[in-house]
């Protein structure tokens, strides 16, 4: 949708209602897909420290698209998501989305908050593959861990390699809140996605300053999931 400040965004598309890692596990108890929470929230699990969420970030298979609307019938208006624009999808129309769109959006109806914020990630079951670059998969087990209640949560690394493009203010502070908690092969992975997807990117250097800390022997606290 584009980088809008939190203000811009209501005032175009309105309220978002709080939600949190809870509320997604509410919302997709007995589904039967593959779902994830990405974005902040993911980060908040891992971390631990709190921060403002504008919305909270689910994410399934685009393929998990009829299965997932049939889930929230009668629950959710389904909006397709795309180019700056929003388009709803209809109860009883096609699942075909419009070119470009690769989420969509949430609520009960035309006067509510938008709940959900749901990205539609290529792939098949058991597959996580980079919206932004398809050539980079892993097994699902690999790009997410257990969060809150054992809610799957996508892995900070990745979470990280996504914030990277922006650097907003908050990207910036979710960095430096995982740094210390990444282990040793989560900044591998993190340092060698950077250099190959945004070469000469400033945390470039913060992670390797972070591995020199470790290995002589410096503070650092030993994360992982």
């Amino acid at each position: 949708m584009g980088e809008m400040g939190r203000a811009e965004m209501r005032a175009l598309y309105g309220e978002w209602a709080p939600r949190d890692v809870r509320d997604a596990a509410a919302l997709m108890a007995g589904f039967d897909g593959d779902w994830w929470v990405a974005g902040g929230w993911a980060l908040e699990a891992f971390t631990g420290v709190e921060r403002e969420h504008d919305d909270l970030d689910l994410a399934i298979l685009r393929a998990d698209l009829p299965a997932f609307r049939d889930h929230v019938r009668g629950r959710f208006h389904v909006w397709a998501a795309f180019e700056g624009a929003l388009k709803p999808v209809l109860p009883d129309g096609p699942d075909e989305l419009p070119a470009g769109c690769g989420q969509v959006w949430l609520r009960p109806e035309a006067g509510s908050p938008w709940e959900y914020d749901v990205l539609l990630n290529p792939g098949s079951a058991g597959e996580w593959v980079n919206r932004r670059v398809p050539q980079m998969t892993l097994p699902l087990e690999d790009a997410t861990w257990a969060g809150p209640g054992g809610v799957r949560c996508l892995n900070p690394e990745v979470v990280l390699l996504f914030k990277a493009k922006h650097l907003r203010a908050k990207d910036r502070a979710d960095f430096a809140a995982a740094l210390p908690l990444l282990g040793e092969d989560q900044r591998a992975w993190l340092g060698q996605a950077l250099a190959w997807a945004h070469p000469g990117h400033e945390w470039l250097v913060r992670l390797k300053g972070e591995a020199s800390t470790r290995h002589t022997g410096g503070g650092g606290v030993h994360g992982g999931r």
